[in-house]
């Protein structure tokens, strides 16, 4: 991982060169920030915001994230957060965390599929996104394994 964010971070400074912006997708984000990964996953964090580049940190459980000593720096650094549905427990440190009241809530529980919290700043903004499944770009992002194709 040090090396895949080393080469990530290679490609932000030569795109800043050229005016372009970098977006950088980790899935399982949680897993870079335990061990000797934890200090270099922050580093490189700031530093992609700062030279332009747009980190996205990808989760299935707050709580597994906020395990973590080393992200509170990322997480106040986060002026976007997207939320889902949410176990009780996630739920509870992201209000704490982000002062989402408890009707704010109810919007991340037991919510159906494209429902949740937008976090933007200090503006905190429920959605449904019915996207269309008859579409080709429906059919390329699903991750639902039944609705991919051999």
């Amino acid at each position: 991982m040090l090396v895949i964010q080393d080469q990530v971070w290679n490609r932000v400074t030569v795109n800043r060169g050229l005016g372009r912006t970098t977006r950088y997708y980790v899935d399982e984000f949680h897993l870079l920030l335990k061990g000797e990964l934890a200090s270099w996953s922050v580093e490189i964090w700031k530093r992609f915001r700062k030279w332009g580049g747009v980190p996205t940190g990808i989760t299935q459980n707050i709580k597994d994230l906020l395990a973590s000593r080393e992200v509170e720096n990322i997480f106040e650094n986060s002026d976007f957060i997207y939320m889902l549905n949410q176990a009780a427990g996630d739920r509870q440190i992201l209000a704490k965390q982000l002062n989402i009241s408890p009707h704010q809530l109810s919007y991340v529980t037991h919510s159906g599929e494209g429902e949740g919290l937008l976090f933007y700043g200090n503006v905190i903004l429920p959605f449904v996104d019915r996207f269309p499944k008859d579409t080709e770009l429906y059919r390329i992002m699903t991750t639902k394994p039944q609705e991919v194709s051999a």
